[in-house]
């Protein structure tokens, strides 16, 4: 007879864990369910562990309802809060794995990971030029220089003003993303000025404020705070005075370059 009884009078029934039925002169009842049975509300009490019932007057449906809403909404917010941690750590750790293993540049095109050609470089120092190859450090001479890139456009470009890239480091150095200056045939990195006697080099390139994430295994993510506008850009790892486990004095530069344009 419970169940023609329920369904006759709109019954409400309420599963799952324990939750306050307020009563309308300010006390409560701890239950774990309850229903409306005409005039009476039935419902099961947690601290006495019985099925009891009170006069349905003296209950205030609407504020423990209320309170039940609110209750199961912010655990269905934090439901889908979790999930969505869940599904971008999945996203995440799908994402790192498809990077390679080799120390080098690459860039995220939302289909495929692309690898970013490492960028050769020269010195021009007196009018004189000398082509230097990766990794190699670039002896100085007191003066000015400059170190740049033949051409003046990258062949590597992307079209997102915020791009997003990853970088595999072969060993612990700083690194970013900064602004090429292009000129008749190439394009700028950085000016350089070496004091006399100690040949110490002041390094002085357009560096671009960026965010970073370490994902572990030398393996960071780097995209710049603001939009960058169209133009030539290089991702860049570096050794500062900071690094150095010699001397405190910086006599050589040591640059990894990777150049690319922004083209909407």
């Amino acid at each position: 007879m419970r169940v023609p009884l329920l369904l006759l009078f709109g019954a409400v029934l309420v599963l799952g864990d324990t939750f306050k039925l307020y009563l309308k002169e300010g006390g409560y009842h701890v239950v774990r369910e309850y229903s409306v049975q005409g005039d009476r509300v039935r419902y099961f009490s947690t601290e006495r562990g019985e099925w009891e019932e009170i006069p349905k007057e003296l209950v205030d449906l609407a504020h423990t309802e209320a309170e039940r809403k609110a209750r199961s909404d912010a655990e269905a917010h934090e439901a889908k809060e979790e999930a969505a941690e869940d599904k971008a750590e999945r996203d995440l750790r799908k994402e790192i794995a498809s990077v390679p293993k080799e120390p080098g540049a690459y860039f995220n095109t939302g289909s495929k990971i692309e690898t970013i050609p490492p960028s050769d470089y020269q010195i021009i120092t007196n009018k004189k030029r000398r082509t230097l190859q990766i990794l190699s450090p670039v002896p100085l001479v007191p003066g000015k220089a400059s170190v740049v890139i033949k051409g003046e456009h990258a062949s590597f470009s992307v079209s997102d003003d915020k791009p997003n890239f990853y970088l595999r480091l072969e060993k612990q150095q700083r690194f970013g993303i900064i602004k090429l200056t292009p000129k008749k045939d190439l394009r700028v990195v950085e000016n350089v000025s070496i004091a006399p006697v100690v040949k110490q080099a002041t390094e002085e390139r357009k560096q671009i404020e960026t965010f970073e994430q370490d994902l572990g295994n030398s393996l960071f993510k780097v995209w710049p705070e603001k939009p960058l506008e169209p133009g030539e850009y290089a991702l860049i790892e570096y050794e500062s005075e900071e690094d150095s486990e010699v001397t405190d004095v910086k006599t050589d530069i040591t640059l990894l370059l990777w150049a690319f344009a922004v083209r909407p």
